[in-house]
């Protein structure tokens, strides 16, 4: 492996959102003022995705009290907390700057019909750690708390039908035995 792609590796996320333009999404921010460090929700549609790898971007676009607000986030950043969809929207183009000249109801992306709210993720070091870990050491043996764990559990028994109503006749039989 290379050296840059080695250092971009470790800067990568576990894991990632899938993200489409034209949905709306509401992107979670550390901000830091002074000390403190909190959280602000900054929630709009996506206009744009660019890049790849590292340096993947997305744009995201609200109106705010009559005004545009754009915000641009990298994928990767440690300040994005996550990224949640709030819709799906139905985008036919992979920019949607024609947004930006629109107000109102005009500037928001149609429903994609039948479409379920699902917040995919991607899972992008746990292949590659793997692929490592296969070449370089060995297997590491199980520990023994687990095996007895295992020993304890019971296997479920198979009765048949007949069986479990037969052994519900004999208790009925010997409780009726014992009210005589």
């Amino acid at each position: 492996m290379d050296i840059i792609k080695a250092i971009e590796h470790e800067q990568l996320k576990d894991t990632v959102p899938v993200l489409d333009v034209g949905n709306t999404v509401r992107v979670s921010v550390k901000i830091k003022e002074g000390e403190k460090e909190r959280i602000q929700i900054f929630e709009g549609i996506i206009i744009k995705k660019q890049g790849g790898g590292l340096n993947e971007t997305f744009t995201v676009r609200k109106i705010s009290y009559g005004v545009g607000v754009e915000k641009t986030f990298l994928l990767h950043s440690p300040m994005v907390e996550k990224v949640e969809v709030v819709r799906v929207g139905k985008a036919r183009r992979a920019k949607l700057n024609y947004l930006r000249d629109r107000i109102g109801k005009d500037a928001k992306t149609k429903e994609k019909v039948g479409a379920r709210i699902e917040n995919k993720v991607v899972v992008l070091k746990e292949a590659l750690e793997e692929d490592t870990a296969d070449t370089t050491e060995e297997p590491v043996e199980e520990p023994v708390e687990k095996a007895e764990v295992v020993e304890t559990v019971q296997e479920p028994t198979t009765e048949t039908v007949q069986e479990v109503k037969e052994k519900e006749d004999n208790t009925d039989e010997t409780t009726d035995k014992k009210e005589e």
